[in-house]
């Protein structure tokens, strides 16, 4: 397997992405994208490895918008997916990859950048016709930033003073246009 090209470095933002094996669904079930989420947490969150500033998870990719505190990232992930892709195999009788290869990451070094990819991850439900209003996707952290759910996964905070108010946000979200630096991360259905 070719090793990473990216060195990730702590204090800074990652676009993280992965789906699934052959475009297959990662998730096939409402306790699936529940049982992810938990990960994250136990994985990325409680261990002081990254903070989770944006995410959604669609039903054959994730999307994950990172702040890396430490540098056994790589290490983590690994275990991480594994830890997933042997939940779902072991769940539904299934052997072999579940996703499509390593995971993807993205380091996002520009503010301007960094706030088009949350717009990019929220509106990705949306964009699928899966939902009419980006508020209507239960498995993305764009609820919480409109403070319709109290979740603790993401944290915002670094960003939420750049928009002053929820409502800003949301503005920004549904009414900007695409940004054309991101279209390459769409992935076909």
């Amino acid at each position: 397997m070719p090793r990473r090209q990216l060195v990730f470095q702590t204090g800074h933002y990652y676009h993280i992405y992965n789906r699934g094996n052959n475009r297959q669904l990662i998730f096939f079930e409402r306790d699936n994208y529940i049982h992810f989420l938990r990960q994250i947490k136990k994985y990325l969150i409680e261990n002081n490895t990254a903070d989770i500033i944006a995410y959604c998870l669609m039903p054959n990719h994730y999307h994950l918008l990172i702040y890396l505190k430490n540098n056994n990232f790589s290490q983590v992930m690994q275990a991480f997916t594994l830890s997933y892709t042997k939940a779902i195999n072991k769940r539904y009788q299934k052997v072999g990859s579940l996703f499509q290869g390593p995971f993807q990451a993205i380091h996002v070094h520009q503010d301007e950048y960094l706030l088009h990819l949350t717009q990019y991850i929220h509106l990705n439900p949306v964009k699928a016709n899966l939902v009419e209003k980006p508020e209507d996707w239960e498995f993305s952290s764009y609820p919480e930033y409109l403070e319709l759910r109290q979740g603790t996964i993401p944290q915002w905070n670094k960003l939420r003073s750049q928009f002053q108010s929820v409502e800003n946000y949301r503005y920004f979200v549904e009414n900007s246009p695409d940004n054309p630096s991101i279209q390459h991360l769409t992935f076909d259905e």
